[in-house]
């Protein structure tokens, strides 16, 4: 019998995950403390000394604490029940063929830059190409602290407005693709799932994996019957392996749906008149006429397209927590 103290690998993550969190927190805190006495000192030379080439380090300084101070307000934000988790996200094509299903591609690259400049990971696990070009679906893992937290925000429709490169007539097209966004469970929760509920299928993998691609049915593709929810995956080398990727995508998503319905009671509650389901379309991205990204939600815009799809959407993150 194992002495008490070795844990199980699941423990051991979970600790090591709090123990991130609070030193996170204390780096934070050491940030704006060594910002503030910077801000002091040079305050204080210039009371004393009254010399303007100071003037600038003063507005300097006072602009990263400024910034500091800001970053660590969104953090406190991020109190909700899994906001501290991974986050597991799906992107759909919507109608439209190959002009949605190559929106959905550059959508999949901005979180890809997105993740890549919060130090975040990205692992795909399941995607289903276009027929031509772009992807028609894919889900992929992102790590790191507050991950869900963050990209909670991102969950909807986002919509596409630009000269469609595959119109010979070079005509302006509406596209549409859907985010899902559900936390990455640690533990298994407290949520029964019947054996007779799922209905589970197999299929040959294919994508990256190893010498079994395409060569056994290894990925696996489950439905909840009762509330129609499909997971799949097949990046995993066994059948095995992936079968308990797509039972914990399972959980993790009537975890979502579980939170969505009590955002939704207590937006009743308060007499918000809002749509909080996951598929109400949450932005634009205007290409032609004229540049622009609006958020339906929050109402905040940003007018240099090229950079939100290189993946600086943060403040865009950022102005939904404050209203949430």
């Amino acid at each position: 019998m194992q002495p008490d103290f070795f844990l199980d690998q699941a423990k051991v993550l979970e600790v090591g995950k709090k123990i991130k969190v609070c030193e996170d927190k204390l780096d934070t805190i050491k940030t704006l403390d060594n910002l503030f006495d910077e801000c002091s000192t040079f305050v204080e030379l210039y009371d004393e000394t009254h010399d303007s080439s100071l003037e600038p380090d003063i507005e300097n300084s006072l602009h990263a604490l400024e910034q500091a101070v800001d970053k660590a307000k969104i953090q406190t934000l991020l109190s909700g029940k899994y906001d501290g988790c991974d986050a597991i996200v799906t992107l759909h094509a919507g109608a439209g063929g190959t002009e949605a299903q190559d929106w959905t591609e550059m959508l999949l690259r901005m979180y890809r830059m997105y993740a890549e400049k919060s130090g975040f990971k990205i692992r795909i696990v399941d995607i289903l190409n276009g027929d031509d070009a772009g992807i028609k679906s894919v889900t992929f893992e992102v790590s790191g602290t507050n991950a869900y937290g963050f990209l909670k925000a991102e969950k909807g429709v986002h919509r596409l407005v630009r000269i469609s490169p595959f119109d010979a007539n070079a005509r302006r097209h509406t596209s549409f693709a859907s985010v899902e966004v559900m936390p990455k469970l640690d533990h298994k929760p407290n949520i029964e799932i019947r054996p007779e509920d799922l209905k589970i299928d197999t299929y040959r993998s294919s994508g990256a994996g190893g010498q079994h691609v395409n060569k056994t049915e290894s990925a696996v593709r489950i439905t909840h019957i009762p509330t129609g929810i499909v997971t799949a995956c097949q990046v995993e080398r066994s059948q095995v392996q992936n079968k308990e990727m797509a039972m914990q995508m399972l959980y993790s998503k009537l975890v979502e749906r579980e939170e969505s319905q009590e955002m939704e009671r207590l937006a009743a509650i308060r007499g918000e008149i809002k749509k909080i389901e996951w598929g109400s379309q949450i932005r634009s991205y205007v290409f032609c006429p004229y540049t622009l990204v609006k958020d339906h939600r929050t109402g905040y815009e940003d007018s240099n397209i090229q950079s939100v799809m290189d993946g600086n959407i943060q403040e865009f993150i950022n102005e939904y927590l404050k209203k949430i």
